[in-house]
């Protein structure tokens, strides 16, 4: 039986790995929790999952979140609460979203641990920290992305070295198929309306503008140290092949499966097994079509801005990163239109800071805050622009 840590355990992930995990009790043990301050969703998963510890990332809630749970449950707080827990069990979920997620995936490597990895945004901003902690006895990634999960189950069909190029598909979007005049207009509510997969809010915008697919690409160049000129990016709205390997020799490796994010979950926690429960299951009957085609670079800039930082290196990705962050929550804010959110990030890059020799966690930290404060007045600008008749 292998032990669980679920970081972010309130969350779409979280909670879908707590599914995935009652499907199969005899192969799990949850033996922690985590969230940053859903105190009363977390307190009923500890009912339900009776884990030894409970961790809440706002400390202030530590006191409020003990009287909710049952007696001899630990309860910890704050940053280290949550890398504390990702310490203690064999496989550690981390579903925590933006860049709060890096210090439970350094947490979890740094421990020898398997990271089921929900949570690009700490292998973007920390890639040359996470490089260093897979030297660690024990330290792996499975990938829960449903992109990098598909590639990951690829590779198995043949050797590293015969692998010719990567391609990571893209539903496209609520707004696929829409031009920049139109663009110029979208609203919040138009924008978390994705086709395909129910998300939080800011994975939600991150799809809309692809820049969730423009992570994923530096995302798939870190994990699998495949160049980015080897990297693809497909639009195929049907979310049913979920990424592709191409081989040396012409063949193409694809997974399949209806959009369901408990199977990859599933194959992270029981890597190289796999669960018997399916999930996503195709009716090949009533499947009848699968369209591919290219993403419209000039409409979606971001994907290209992802492209620049990651072929830069150092730590512009986590520039980049960071600037998302700020420029999607000033649009979910109302501060910002959507269009403009590419453009507070290209200039955050275009004032990039190279402190690359800086690759200590405390080096990362300041560039994320450095970079923030960059977007913070990008921000303010482009909310004066936009306000203009």
């Amino acid at each position: 039986m292998r032990t669980v840590s679920l970081v972010g355990s309130t969350g779409s992930i979280g909670t879908q790995a707590a599914q995935v995990i009652d499907s199969a009790p005899e192969s799990f043990e949850v033996v922690a929790l985590g969230a940053n301050r859903s105190i009363e969703q977390l307190a009923a998963q500890a009912r339900a999952l009776r884990p030894k510890i409970v961790a809440v990332g706002d400390r202030s809630l530590t006191a409020a979140l003990s009287r909710l749970l049952p007696p001899g449950i630990e309860v910890v707080g704050g940053p280290e609460g949550l890398a504390h827990i990702a310490e203690v069990a064999d496989v550690v979920v981390n579903g925590v979203v933006g860049f709060a997620g890096l210090v439970v995936t350094m947490a979890a490597l740094r421990a020898g641990k398997r990271l089921a990895l929900a949570n690009k945004e700490s292998i973007i901003a920390g890639a040359p920290l996470v490089r260093g902690a897979l030297a660690t006895p024990g330290a792996e990634i499975v990938p829960v992305d449903s992109e990098h999960c598909a590639i990951h189950q690829c590779l198995r069909a043949g050797p590293r070295g015969a692998v010719s190029r990567l391609l990571l598909t893209a539903s496209g979007g609520p707004f696929r198929g829409r031009g920049k005049e139109e663009l110029s207009r979208v609203t919040v509510a138009e924008a978390l309306a994705h086709p395909t997969w129910s998300m939080g809010p800011k994975i939600s915008v991150d799809s809309s503008t692809l820049m969730n697919k423009g992570l994923e690409v530096i995302e798939a160049h870190v994990l699998f140290d495949i160049g980015f000129d080897d990297i693809e990016v497909v639009v195929h709205p049907q979310s049913i092949v979920h990424s592709m390997v191409a081989f040396t020799d012409g063949a193409v490796i694809a997974q399949l499966s209806h959009p369901d994010m408990r199977l990859p979950i599933g194959y992270a926690l029981c890597y190289p097994d796999r669960l018997p429960t399916g999930y996503g299951v195709i009716d090949w009957t009533a499947l009848s079509n699968l369209e591919f085609g290219t993403p419209d670079r000039e409409a979606f800039p971001c994907l290209d801005l992802a492209y620049r930082a990651g072929r830069n290196g150092g730590l512009m990705p986590a520039w980049l990163n960071a600037a998302n962050e700020v420029a999607v929550e000033a649009f979910l804010a109302g501060k910002i239109r959507w269009s403009s959110i590419p453009a507070v990030i290209d200039d955050v890059l275009a004032n990039y800071e190279d402190l690359s020799g800086e690759t200590t966690f405390d080096g990362v930290l300041d560039a994320d805050a450095s970079a923030r404060r960059r977007a913070a007045v990008a921000v303010q600008t482009r909310t004066e622009r936009d306000r203009r008749p």
